[in-house]
């Protein structure tokens, strides 16, 4: 078995990389993103056929694999008929969620296979999982805030130019539909990172094998977080809502986002570790 390095990094980071960009194009159909989306996940396929060809060169004497080689035979598969799908179908949604399965299930293999070494010698596995999980949920987190000030900016110009109160301020500020689009696209960005530290958490629950964090409060918020983006996702796209409504609600997802960072911390044993200097 190939040990752990930049080839695994490079992987699971690229094929990470190729789902915001699908999940852009699901969210907002873009040719150019949808290309870039697909070129990622081919160079992923790439990689995970280099890696594969390796350990089938390793094996050349026996033909027996194990668990953890036939889990990333799976996700290879799981991406080989996505890319097909994509030629052939063009269904962009299912594409996205059979590769954030695939994903999650690469990260199963890679993290609880023993003869995976981290990258950084000092560190466990479960380590270099963790950090990976919390990277994508603080970039996401990050992304939410960003939306979050855009949307309340928003509501403020718009009462002021409502009430026809002109400021100063008002001059600096960019336009409504700007902030509107802007906000918009910064969801879009940080829904799949915390979708993706999701499955990220729920490899890390498998490894862990203590099934009762799953009703961990951490874990339950973070559902109800990417709900309230996914509604907000929704209304934006089928509902075709947008404008005040839609600000009012980005702020009040961001509020779940607020509780989910501090209060349940608190009460959570998942994440208990994060407090830990």
């Amino acid at each position: 078995m190939v040990t752990k390095g930049w080839l695994v990094d490079a992987i699971l980071y690229l094929y990470a990389l190729s789902l915001l960009f699908y999940f852009s194009d699901v969210a907002h159909a873009n040719r150019k993103v949808k290309r870039v989306g697909t070129g990622l996940l081919s160079f992923v396929w790439v990689l995970q056929t280099v890696y594969l060809g390796l350990n089938v060169y390793s094996h050349r004497a026996s033909w027996v694999f194990s668990g953890s080689e036939t889990l990333f035979l799976f996700s290879w598969l799981l991406v080989t008929i996505s890319l097909f799908m994509v030629r052939v179908f063009r269904i962009e949604l299912l594409v996205f969620f059979i590769n954030v399965f695939g994903f999650g299930v690469l990260a199963l293999n890679f993290f609880s296979n023993p003869r995976v070494s981290p990258t950084l010698h000092n560190w466990n596995v479960n380590d270099e999982l963790l950090f990976v999980h919390v990277s994508l949920a603080i970039c996401s987190y990050a992304a939410f805030a960003v939306s979050a000030v855009l949307s309340g900016m928003y509501l403020f110009l718009h009462r002021k130019l409502k009430a026809k109160d002109w400021s100063p301020t008002m001059k600096r500020l960019p336009s409504l539909e700007k902030m509107d689009r802007y906000a918009y696209i910064s969801v879009i960005i940080g829904a799949p990172l915390l979708l993706l530290a999701l499955a990220l958490g729920v490899v890390w629950i498998a490894i862990d094998g203590n099934r009762q964090l799953f009703l961990d409060p951490k874990v339950v918020n973070s559902l109800f977080v990417l709900a309230a983006y996914v509604f907000y996702l929704y209304q934006r796209r089928s509902l075709r809502i947008e404008g005040r409504k839609l600000a009012a609600w980005n702020l009040a997802a961001f509020v779940i986002v607020v509780i989910n960072f501090i209060v349940t911390d608190l009460v959570s044993e998942f994440h208990d570790w994060i407090w830990m200097g």
